[in-house]
């Protein structure tokens, strides 16, 4: 080969080299462009969201109760009346430029329903936030919580949280401890969000009682972490979702002992020889699997109740499994039968289920649902779409009710949109996939 061929050769890589560098380098720019532009629009619907929730007006009480932190470091609610408390779940706020809409949608609703029924205090039950990219248009799900808590503080209702698997995805930039330090913060003057225990598994596993003008406690609310997914399913693709763990099992059942034992000293002071165990309820947002066994008791017996089965209102309006419980069996449920103080149990996570049974004693209830966003075309239907109102009674008894958001009651600064008020019906047992 002459020297001018090679010549030509080395001159033809040279220039292959440079135009794919030129690429290369084109590429790069595009991709950081793109980014940064994402991460402008992202800034600024944050903002703009914020500024909406800073908008709305605070929720007008005749004596508002005001909880404080009793000798255990328990946030307290005193009163000789009904505790009235709403139960939401699923906001899924997606805190992007994607999800504006739909989040200023689910912003609106949960004005209304806190505006008209005044609760004592509100309870999300998992997924304010809902990080997914393709459908938020972002991964930072402290944007959300934010969006969020500024609703609240906006609206001037004590709240809190327990977080559920959308909370926080493997791909979100912040875990449960950033978020809990955003809630449990000084910022937020009406979120009474505590971490827990740093002992027990999961972060905002919280107590909140209810105390009689005697000091008597008439109701604890237990909110549980009830975790994400488990069994290397870490995007959640397969539907394996983790149970409340086993410590968690333990520190429920000491502080029942420890709060049955408060109770029952001051009832001595108090110079009552009868004894008062605490009455309690508790939050979380994945099902037990509990919820899925008195279903399919119920679907098995023809939708009738039986002696351990008794439905007390709704459907299941879920595929598949139609309940999608943790994986594993956590030993919760037994441990609620043992004390006998826990006999309401609220959960979400299934956006389309919202019935309330009973099971050998214990109300499985499934909240109403927020969400505009995660369900493929849930946006435009209605019948999941509300909140739960929980009742909780001087004597420990408690009842509750599902809620539409389409109520005439529920009128706010906004119209609603149009919604299809679609069925909600019982997938036939023959039809659940029981394997799944």
């Amino acid at each position: 080969m002459n020297t001018k061929t090679e010549e030509k050769k080395t001159a033809a890589k040279k220039s292959r080299g440079k135009t794919a560098a030129k690429v290369i380098g084109i590429i790069v720019i595009v991709i950081v462009l793109l980014a940064g532009l994402t991460a402008v629009m992202n800034l600024v619907s944050t903002n703009a969201n914020i500024r909406k929730a800073e908008g709305y007006e605070k929720v007008v009480y005749e004596n508002q109760l005001v909880p404080e932190k009793d000798a255990n470091g328990y946030f307290t609610f005193v009163t000789d009346d009904n505790l009235r408390v709403m139960q939401l779940t699923d906001v899924h706020i997606g805190g992007g430029f994607m999800s504006s809409k739909k989040d200023s949608l689910a912003m609106n609703a949960v004005a209304a329903m806190i505006t008209a029924e005044k609760p004592d205090l509100v309870i999300v039950t998992g997924d304010v936030s809902y990080p997914v990219p393709f459908q938020a248009g972002t991964f930072n799900n402290l944007s959300s919580a934010r969006i969020f808590a500024a609703l609240m503080e906006s609206l001037g209702v004590y709240w809190t949280v327990g977080y559920g698997n959308h909370d926080t995805e493997a791909y979100s930039y912040y875990g449960r401890d950033d978020l809990s330090a955003l809630y449990g913060g000084e910022d937020y003057e009406y979120c009474i969000f505590q971490s827990g225990p740093e002992e027990v598994d999961g972060y905002g596993n919280q107590v909140i009682n209810v105390k009689n003008s005697e000091g008597i406690i008439t109701q604890s609310l237990f909110v549980f972490d009830s975790h994400s997914y488990v069994d290397g399913d870490v995007l959640g693709l397969m539907w394996k979702y983790d149970n409340i763990h086993e410590n968690q099992v333990q520190w429920y059942k000491d502080t029942v002992k420890a709060l049955n034992e408060q109770n029952n000293e001051a009832l001595g002071k108090l110079g009552k020889a009868e004894s008062s165990d605490i009455k309690s309820a508790a939050f979380f947002h994945i099902p037990l699997t509990e919820q899925k066994d008195a279903w399919y008791e119920y679907a098995e017996n023809g939708f009738k109740d039986s002696d351990g089965v008794k439905l007390h209102y709704g459907a299941a309006g879920e595929g598949g499994k139609v309940v999608y419980c943790g994986i594993g069996d956590d030993g919760l449920f037994e441990a609620m039968l043992e004390t006998g103080s826990t006999k309401a149990v609220f959960s979400g996570h299934d956006h389309y289920n919202n019935f309330s049974i009973e099971y050998k004693g214990i109300r499985l209830t499934y909240g109403m649902s927020v969400d505009y966003l995660a369900y493929p075309g849930i946006y435009k239907k209605g019948s999941q779409r509300g909140c739960t109102m929980i009742e909780f009674t001087p004597d420990g008894s408690f009842s509750c009710s599902a809620e539409s958001y389409y109520q005439d009651k529920y009128t706010g600064i906004y119209e609603k949109e149009d919604v299809t008020m679609q069925e909600i019906s019982n997938l036939p047992f023959e039809e659940i996939n029981r394997e799944s």
